[in-house]
């Protein structure tokens, strides 16, 4: 084993707790919560199979109907919601690990069908330009109202409860989702941030949602479960970061300013994360405070295998890496990586939506043996 392998299976203080390896579970959208978003079987299932990651972190999760992104999402919203997530809560703890929750506003990226007949609600009225899923299939992503300066305490609060409701069901600790072309990742980029007010115009403006969600979250829960995710450069669903002085001093200015918080982790999506120049800054920013942990992963466009974890511990900038396909396929891809076995492969057709085929159905190493 090489010594870059080695250090992908030591443990890692990561807030309040202790991780038994670096590898962990990134947010993979499976749509197999129905119309209702409670949790099931299914889930209990899927997630407690792959506790032998560091840390596994759930769907996407929203907070309020208001904010579902796409069909078959799990919600955090009601009792019967909670209980759903409980159950998966009590059985990844029954196998020994660790599940924080990640909660998203899907902002533009929504539809009336999804949201009992309203419009998608963001910080200003620009369409995105791609196409969403409804409970009756593909469609253009609508153009979304605006939100109000007086709404923005509303969906401060939706986080907030929802974390509580989290914490609750037995779920560790929360991830802010401010990623991928979703509602706070929308707020922080000119591109779909036209706000007059005090939420948009000026990098302080932009980033004064995304810093009042989290600082709300880390107050209700501590900030010692509250991670949060970011893929800046991403450009996708119609978030464009392409101007590179601009992008750097958002992410920065927010990171700085998070980082008196002490939040257990950041999570950065980015393709160059080993060695572009804008990763290698927010690292430092996030590490700051000495406290905080660093979680990267590829790129969205490139699956995290084990040759690309190694690389990314190897950079010194990655604190545990955040690993998403192949622990699709893979439940015991841990053990599978640390004594080279073989892989089993992902099935994308079954990536999004319906039952235990390509959910719960990947073989453990023994199993397929």
């Amino acid at each position: 084993m090489s010594q870059s392998s080695a250090a992908l299976f030591q443990p890692l203080e990561l807030g309040r707790y202790q991780l038994h390896n670096r590898v962990t579970m990134a947010a993979l959208t499976r749509q197999r919560a129905g119309r209702s978003g409670i949790p099931n079987d299914l889930h209990v299932e899927y997630y407690s199979q792959r506790a032998s990651a560091g840390l596994v972190v759930t769907e996407g999760t929203f907070p309020a109907v208001s904010s579902r992104a796409f069909p078959g999402q799990a919600g955090i919203e009601t009792q019967e919601q909670q209980d759903g997530w409980q159950r998966v809560a009590e059985q990844v703890h029954h196998n020994n690990g660790l599940i924080f929750m990640q909660i998203m506003h899907g902002g533009r990226m929504s539809h009336p069908d999804l949201l009992g007949g309203k419009q998608p609600e963001a910080p200003s009225a620009l369409a995105s330009g791609s196409a969403v899923h409804t409970f009756e299939g593909k469609a253009e992503a609508p153009v979304p109202r605006a939100l109000e300066t007086e709404e923005i305490p509303r969906i401060v609060e939706e986080f907030r409860a929802a974390a509580r409701r989290a914490v609750d069901a037995g779920i560790d600790g929360v991830e802010i989702h401010g990623a991928n072309g979703y509602l706070l990742h929308e707020f922080l980029s000119p591109g779909s941030n036209h706000r007059t007010d005090e939420f948009g115009g000026s990098v302080n403006n932009r980033i004064k949602l995304p810093e009042m969600v989290i600082r709300a979250v880390a107050e209700e829960i501590g900030a010692d479960r509250v991670g949060v995710r970011f893929s800046p450069e991403h450009n996708v669903q119609g978030v464009l970061e392409t101007d590179p002085e601009v992008t750097r001093e958002t992410y920065l200015a927010l990171l700085n300013n998070l980082a008196k918080l002490n939040l257990a982790y950041v999570s950065v999506l980015h393709k160059d994360s080993t060695s572009g120049e804008l990763i290698g800054k927010m690292v430092e920013a996030i590490r700051s405070n000495g406290t905080t942990k660093t979680l990267l992963n590829t790129g969205f466009g490139t699956i995290t295998d084990l040759d690309g974890a190694e690389k990314l511990m190897d950079s010194g900038r990655a604190d545990a890496v955040s690993v998403g396909r192949q622990l699709i396929a893979n439940p015991d891809l841990v053990r599978r990586w640390k004594d080279g076995l073989e892989l089993n492969e992902p099935n994308a057709e079954t990536f999004y939506g319906g039952e235990e085929v390509g959910y719960t159905d990947y073989p453990f190493a023994d199993e397929s043996a």
